[in-house]
């Protein structure tokens, strides 16, 4: 009965919350037609301006990590050109939605279920920060080009959020991963934050799953390379291995080590 209950409140509140998002900043231009058709659909009828993408969430688990499912323009081609869209966001015990920013539209948060801690920083660096409750339910507003933050405190319940948006395509930038994945020099970083590249380093391998193997020690370990922005030293190199140079040990399975740029 509970189930039933909430699943008519997460469908009611996706609909309704199509007359909020006029509250928007719409970032999509007008379109000369009554909507776009895609070049390589052949046949529009109701099934093209229907996104069933969602469906799967409603009575699920919480997923083991933040999770952001989308109704936006590319999962969902019909919103080209109607300045909407769509994001489901959920968020585990003690998770977060890493620090962002959406560069096309303001973002409409709407809260479903459990607590959330949210905010934005604007551009006199002011920090504007609210725990929304469902009891009574919160919309928060985020603005467009401001850092946001999302995060779920509560180490035991898990939050669930609709976010709206006044574009079909909004956009999002990771602060952490722009920063410390994209390439830029440790030493640029390390002035930038006042610290060490040491410290650089260290949360440049915590953002990447890639570890860089190098220089095999004694005891047939790799000593990693942690800066995926640029090619190790060539004494970190390893030269290719062949079968035919290498034979393992038999019913052994020999795997080979490469490096990801």
């Amino acid at each position: 009965m509970a189930s039933k209950i909430f699943n008519m409140i997460f469908f009611s509140l996706l609909i309704s919350s199509f007359a909020i998002i006029q509250m928007a900043t719409a970032g999509d231009a007008d379109i000369p037609s009554d909507f776009i058709i895609p070049q390589n659909v052949t046949t529009v009828d109701g099934n093209f301006f229907t996104f069933i993408g969602l469906r799967s969430i409603v009575g699920s688990n919480p997923p083991p990590t933040f999770k952001a499912s989308k109704a936006s323009l590319v999962e969902f081609p019909a919103l080209n050109g109607h300045s909407v869209s769509y994001a489901v966001l959920q968020f585990p015990a003690g998770t977060t939605n890493p620090p962002h920013i959406h560069p096309r539209s303001a973002e409409l948060l709407f809260l479903v279920d459990g607590t959330l801690q949210v905010g934005f920083v604007d551009t006199t660096n002011k920090l504007f920060n609210q725990t929304l409750q469902t009891d009574p339910r919160a919309v928060n507003l985020g603005d467009p080009n401001f850092q946001h933050l999302q995060y779920n405190a509560d180490a035991n319940n898990s939050a669930l959020a609709i976010s709206a948006f006044g574009s079909a395509n909004a956009g999002t930038i990771s602060i952490p991963n722009t920063l410390f994945t994209t390439g830029i020099d440790d030493t640029i970083l390390a002035k930038s934050f006042k610290t060490n590249v040491a410290t650089i380093q260290a949360l440049k391998a915590g953002l990447t799953r890639a570890v860089h193997p190098g220089r095999i020690n004694s005891n047939s370990g790799f000593r990693p390379w942690s800066n995926p922005g640029r090619n190790p030293d060539l004494k970190y190199r390893i030269n290719p291995v062949r079968v035919p140079d290498f034979k393992s040990e038999p019913g052994f399975k020999t795997r080979y080590p490469d490096f990801i740029n």
